[in-house]
């Protein structure tokens, strides 16, 4: 018998179905989903779909009870116990939380109207005391001690059974594996492991240099809290300890100690701050509050914070704080009374992939973006949202037509976290990256172990332009002061400027009339684009913005070349003998100058008149101050630090930005900070503004 995709299209309009046939599908299509969710952790579904679906049916149960199964999604916990791992026995059942999927302040609201209706409290008796929490989006665990030692950690499961993750937990270093001596003999912690952003980022990037290098079998992860619970999941805890768990306690379940020992807590914000003395890590964010008006603005608060905090988190839990009451209060079915989850906005939507792009990032980045229909989802309407990358696309294997989970997280930039694929109806075309810019024509480049492909037209690429102008008249290149980025949108935008020459055809008219540019101030900039034609061969090289050529290299290949006719005719051989130029650099200055386009800028603003003075190569040899290393803290009498930092480089010294045993010298001014008390502390030579001119003299003190 076959049975309805729910996510279908509702036409042609289907016959209705019977309450009963509608809970049958509902009770499968939920538990297929929950599988995929709670035991092999790869969703294919947002939450906020998966709980529109518990609802339904929830609300079916409710008005037809003799529909009610034992079996019901809705009358267990979590997932099936994975074969992997032993089963562990919970003494006291893990049960969830009510959730309560109205996001406004009314659902805060009616939460306390409930708990004073169960305890009967009048209008004029005090507002009940309640404890607002993190509802942490991760993955709940069960930390038993015995005498102090951890003995076992073991999963949620379905609530009554969870699996032994011991080994992998163990190796969280935020859980303590010896407790004080005053904790009871038995103390059942229950709390959840999750991944912090930053640390799911940064095993993702890693994940992407893997499999850049040709790594087998290795992937990125959709979110933190499929990280977190494949980490904790691993059959080998080596792989669990390379991935960077953290934890977080928020209750108990079995407690039990010798006679005169047993904790002596009355609210569970007192128990809280128990485990906190005890060494368990508790969110500082949870706080005691009073009243519907306590728990309106813990939500509202906790949602100004959301997309600063550190780690996810999908809602608040709040909790009445008194125990005495809580125990009166009770629990129905699979859920206390007197608790319940706040849930805020969904972060992940289901929409439809109607193209993909391919965008040029102003540093020449070629990035796929999926082009969407349109969906609200994390407070705004989503539209686009990026595919990083081509290893990314085909590893989502997103195509055109594709039903798709995209998520968006505060100002992080929407993207396409999976392909829902029981949605794709028939074969869609794979996508490929252009090997051209979209936008230029020129080469698309994939350097040797980078997933990105990036645009070689670097100066001529009209995506690349404001980025190349920018950087051209930055201080450290060949400077043109008073030219910042508005102004720079403005001349190019209005198609004043194209290329960088065209900056030095500006005229007073074509600058007087523009926004906030008064005649005085266009007369200053041109002025200052006058001064920038006196300028020297590093900072030329530097201003060009060739991928990988940083002031350092722009400097070692001056010194090594002497002519930028020289570097421009070098074959990758002759680049790669510069010091501190290797394949990867050499290949990169060889490609660029292999363009014709770009040659032909350099020559245009050669013809404008920007100028350097040139000589012959200068032989190591020649650098008295080759080989050493110096570093500069703190402010000179009279010399400027970049004046300082050119004068040593010019003479072959290396300027450091930090102090360690191989540093030669430092050069500490007034309010030296650390780098000095560093410099002390390892005996390192410190020199002043005379000892500075002296090393400058080829004479070391």
């Amino acid at each position: 018998m076959s049975t309805m995709d729910l996510f279908a299209d509702a036409s042609p309009e289907p016959a209705p179905l019977t309450p009963a046939l509608r809970a049958a599908q509902l009770r499968e299509r939920l538990h297929h989903h929950a599988h995929l969710y709670y035991t092999l952790d790869a969703p294919e579904i947002p939450d906020a779909e998966y709980d529109r679906l518990f609802r339904e049916l929830q609300a079916i149960e409710a008005a037809h009870p003799d529909l009610l199964t034992p079996d019901s999604p809705t009358q267990r916990v979590g997932g099936k116990v994975l074969d992997a791992f032993a089963p562990v026995r919970h003494a006291v059942p893990m049960l969830s939380i009510r959730t309560e999927t109205d996001t406004e302040a009314s659902g805060a609201e009616a939460f306390d109207a409930r708990i004073r209706r169960e305890l009967k409290l009048q209008d004029s008796d005090p507002p009940v005391r309640y404890v607002g929490e993190l509802k942490f989006d991760g993955l709940a665990m069960s930390l038993r001690y015995e005498n102090g030692v951890l003995v076992q950690a073991a999963t949620r499961g379905d609530g009554e059974t969870g699996e032994d993750v011991t080994q992998n937990v163990r190796t969280i270093g935020q859980v303590p594996l010896k407790l004080p001596d005053d904790v009871p003999a038995v103390l059942e912690v229950r709390g959840e492991v999750y991944m912090r952003r930053d640390d799911f980022e940064a095993l993702n990037e890693r994940q992407r240099q893997r499999i850049a290098t040709g790594a087998k079998g290795e992937k990125t992860f959709v979110n933190p809290r499929n990280a977190a619970a494949g980490a904790v999941r691993q059959l080998d805890s080596a792989i669990a300890a390379d991935r960077p768990l953290s934890f977080f306690a928020y209750g108990v379940g079995e407690v039990a100690a010798p006679a005169g020992h047993s904790p002596h807590w009355q609210t569970h914000h007192d128990m809280l701050m128990q485990l906190k003395a005890w060494g368990f890590p508790v969110a500082d964010l949870t706080a005691v509050v009073q009243g519907a008006a306590g728990l309106v603005a813990f939500h509202q608060r906790i949602a100004q914070q959301r997309d600063s905090l550190p780690y996810d988190i999908d809602g608040v839990v709040y909790k009445v704080d008194d125990l005495a009451l809580q125990q009166q209060l009770g629990f129905v079915t699979r859920e206390p009374r007197w608790a319940v989850a706040h849930k805020y906005p969904a972060q992940e939507e289901m929409t439809q992939v109607l193209a993909i792009d391919v965008q040029v990032g102003r540093t020449g980045k070629l990035t796929p973006v999926a082009k969407l229909a349109p969906v609200f989802v994390g407070g705004v309407t989503v539209t686009n949202a990026t595919l990083h990358n081509e290893d990314e696309a085909r590893r989502k294997d997103v195509r055109v037509g594709d039903t798709v989970i995209v998520r968006r997280a505060g100002d992080v930039i929407p993207e396409v976290v999976s392909v829902v694929a029981e949605k794709r109806l028939h074969e869609l075309q794979i996508f490929t990256m252009p090997r051209h810019c979209p936008v230029c024509g020129s080469e698309a480049e994939r350097e040797e172990g980078e997933a990105d492909y990036r645009c070689t037209g670097g100066l001529y690429c009209p995506a690349q332009r404001k980025q190349a102008i920018l950087h051209y008249a930055q201080r450290r290149a060949v400077e043109v002061e008073g030219l910042g980025d508005k102004l720079v949108d403005q001349l190019v935008d209005s198609g004043r400027v194209n290329t960088l020459a065209d900056l030095y055809s500006l005229q007073l008219n074509d600058l007087a009339g523009m926004e906030r540019m008064a005649e005085k101030s266009a007369q200053n900039l041109l002025d200052a684009l006058e001064k920038s034609k006196q300028t020297t061969l590093p900072r030329f090289l530097f201003g060009l913005g060739i991928r990988h050529v940083g002031e350092a290299t722009a400097k070692a290949l001056a010194r090594h070349f002497g002519q930028l006719q020289a570097i421009m005719d070098a074959s990758e051989d002759a680049l790669s003998q510069v010091a501190d130029v290797g394949p990867v650099v050499a290949h990169s200055i060889h490609t660029f100058f292999a363009q014709a386009h770009n040659r032909e800028v350099v020559q245009a603003l050669r013809s404008a008149g920007v100028q350097w003075p040139e000589g012959e190569a200068l032989a190591p040899t020649e650098m008295p101050l080759a080989g050493l290393t110096v570093v500069l803290t703190g402010t000179l009498p009279t010399m400027g630090r970049d004046e300082a930092k050119d004068k040593l480089e010019a003479l072959g010294a290396k300027v450091a930005g930090s102090v360690s045993k191989k540093t030669s010298y430092v050069v500490a001014g007034a309010e030296a900070g650390s780098k000095l008390d560093k410099a002390q502390a390892l005996g390192v030579p410190v020199l002043d503004e005379a000892g500075l001119m002296q090393l400058l003299e080829g004479v070391q003190p």
